[in-house]
């Protein structure tokens, strides 16, 4: 607005004028005084700042120790089930009932020892459950055992496996080793037809994990345990040359994997103590045929049996990462599946003899193969 410069007008014209430069500078006034005041400030644009989400562990992040966990209750199946199988009526029995195939009498025979070494690789894979993705495992190891005759029909055996496990999840872009020590010890009690035999199992070892997290690798160390026990009825049949062996087993075996903390790589976490424990009952039988030649004995045999896991709990593992943490659950079989196999044992003199097995699993989730090659000797 713009007042006139000639002097000072007086009346009615003169005081507008004057009114409005007042009501001018009084308004400049407000405003500069507002832009301090908080209801000037919210006409101001201020800069939003957006909050940094807090990491938070994936379900995906545990599958390396899921596997390790699953990897050692099956190994402890796979040594309590060989044991059962010497214990019981494969061809260990013919030998314990009528050593040499001379038809000599069990009770003419006086304590016997046997030792046994073996060499056997697994194969295992399994599919996808859950928020686990899947895995490939290949087991190498090594099995060597001493067995006695502590009087006619009841006998003995203690045995150790050392195996080493190669665990790959390709698809959570992990891996792990486990290293297993296991004892086993063995026993049955043979009555006419009929054989009672029992095994047991202890072993521990420890598990090596990696983790890619696209900024490096994310390691941890911790130990593994395994313990089992196995009870099995059977019946021997035998007609000339030939046997059927029908029996059914009881299982249980509990693995535990230890808490562990990663160290390098993007965002490392930790985990706790994951348990596994399974029962299941085994029914089935084994066929087998011998062959004498050369004052040698070749024996054939292979089985069958169907498999019940009626109890499993798989546990679960929280895996923390800084203040966040989530629980994942551990991983198992199906319920129901089936076990097949067969061996080839040839008997080079009456103390010694070399022998093949092929075992197998199969699950609606998990299948796995495991060939051994031993030898043993008797005195």
């Amino acid at each position: 607005m713009r007042c006139s410069s000639r002097p000072l007008l007086t009346g009615p014209a003169g005081r507008g004028c004057w009114s409005a430069v007042i009501v001018a500078v009084f308004v400049c006034l407000g405003l500069v005084a507002g832009a301090a005041s908080p209801a000037c400030a919210q006409l101001v644009p201020m800069p939003i700042r957006t909050p940094v989400p807090t990491p938070i562990p994936t379900p995906t992040d545990a599958n390396s120790d899921l596997s390790a966990g699953g990897a050692a209750l099956n190994l402890g199946s796979s040594f309590l089930e060989r044991l059962g199988g010497q214990a019981g009526n494969f061809y260990n029995r013919s030998l314990r009932t009528n050593p040499g195939g001379g038809g000599s009498s069990e009770e003419a025979e006086g304590p016997r020892y046997r030792s046994w070494v073996e060499a056997y690789g697994i194969s295992v894979r399994t599919d996808a459950q859950g928020d686990f993705v899947g895995d490939r495992r290949t087991t190498w190891g090594g099995v060597a055992g001493l067995g006695a005759r502590i009087a006619p029909g009841v006998n003995i055996g203690f045995s150790i496996d050392q195996s080493r496990t190669a665990i790959d999840v390709p698809l959570a872009l992990q891996s792990a080793t486990l290293d297993l020590t296991q004892f086993g010890f063995n026993a049955s009690v043979d009555k006419g037809p009929w054989t009672w035999a029992f095994a047991l199992v202890h072993g521990f070892g420890n598990v090596h994990t990696s983790r890619d997290t696209g900024l490096g690798l994310a390691l941890a160390s911790y130990g593994a345990t395994v313990d089992g026990a196995l009870t099995e009825l059977s019946y021997y049949w035998t007609k000339d040359q030939s046997r059927i062996v029908p029996k059914a087993a009881l299982e249980y075996v509990r693995a535990t994997t230890g808490s562990w903390q990663e160290i390098g790589g993007f965002d490392p976490m930790a985990g706790s103590t994951l348990t596994l424990e399974r029962s299941r009952v085994m029914i089935g039988a084994e066929v087998g045929h011998y062959f004498i030649f050369d004052r040698k004995i070749l024996d054939l045999s292979a089985y069958g049996k169907f498999v019940d896991n009626f109890s499993q709990n798989l546990g679960s593992v929280v895996v923390s990462l800084g203040q966040q943490s989530i629980a994942v659950q551990g991983i198992g079989e199906s319920r129901y599946g089936a076990d097949a196999g067969g061996s080839a044992s040839l008997s080079l003199t009456n103390t010694a003899r070399l022998y093949v097995n092929y075992d197998a699993k199969f699950r609606s989730a998990l299948q796995s193969h495991q060939g051994t090659v031993g030898f043993e000797m008797k005195w």
